[in-house]
């Protein structure tokens, strides 16, 4: 694992730095501590040319309303002006970064990614330890990524991203798992082995809540099913009951049918 990782403060952090410096800090404190309280954000190259050209913005308008407050100075003839901008201290502020820019800039590796899933399991200034580390790889081999441990998030395919966030909510070890599209960006075979794994901690005891757009995966290993209809109506019930080529047809405004074959069923456009 990195033993260091540049950041971007966005505010002064007493015996660090101050704000638009970057520092280097260890990986457990600013996903921990810094990048949660939006104290600094990834040193990434994209988040330092935003910085770069929020103070070209700055700079080119405080030129500008200068530039125009002259023009008006000048007008008057029994009036001097004096113009100030503190340009510096609206430099600080960076604008909002969304959650997913985060994501996108935060270039770590695969394993430490996943060890975020252990941080609801420790106090604020904990690192991570042996046994959280085990938990982690034990989370990357359920989802065939043992190999990947030490890849960089940024050098992986999108199903493999999707797979090492599996891999942080398992280590994560919740009693209830909502997921939104699991399956989404995996290859038929992935999608199989993960929607596999939840079913295996369903019949462990543990409570697991998704939302599916497959039919056929749905009917494979869900017990129980809502359907949305869109329109405030709704059919919820045991799967066999309620999966049906009648209601998904109704459900998707186009003709389903249903096809079984030793013991399993599959929804296919008529």
């Amino acid at each position: 694992m990195a033993n260091q990782i540049k950041v971007l403060l966005k505010n002064d952090v007493p015996s660090l730095g101050a704000g638009g410096e970057v520092v280097k800090v260890r990986p457990g404190f600013a996903r921990n501590f810094l990048l949660p309280r939006g104290l600094a954000v990834p040193a990434s190259a994209g988040n330092l040319a935003r910085v770069e050209d929020i103070k070209r913005q700055v700079a080119s308008q405080a030129k500008a309303e200068i530039e125009a407050a002259s023009a008006a100075a000048a007008q008057l003839s029994s009036a001097s002006v004096t113009i100030t901008r503190a340009v510096g201290e609206e430099g600080k502020m960076y604008g909002s970064v969304t959650t997913k820019d985060i994501e996108d800039a935060f270039v770590t590796t695969a394993l430490e990614m996943v060890l975020i899933g252990r941080h609801p399991h420790m106090s604020l200034w904990q690192w991570e330890s042996q046994d959280d580390e085990r938990i982690a790889r034990e989370a990357l081999a359920a989802v065939e990524l043992s190999d990947f441990a030490e890849r960089r998030t940024d050098t992986l395919s999108g199903g493999e991203q999707r797979r090492v966030a599996i891999a942080a909510l398992l280590a994560q070890q919740p009693g209830i798992f909502l997921l939104d599209e699991p399956t989404n960006h995996l290859d038929p075979h992935h999608q199989l082995g993960v929607l596999s794994l939840f079913r295996e901690l369903a019949l462990a005891g543990s409570t697991v809540i998704t939302t599916l757009h497959d039919p056929t995966l749905a009917a494979r290993f869900a017990d129980r099913i809502i359907l949305l209809f869109g329109d405030g109506r709704w059919s919820a019930g045991p799967v066999r009951e309620v999966l049906t080529a009648q209601s998904l047809s109704a459900l998707y405004n186009s003709p389903m049918i249903e096809i079984e074959k030793d013991g399993r069923r599959v929804f296919v456009n008529g």
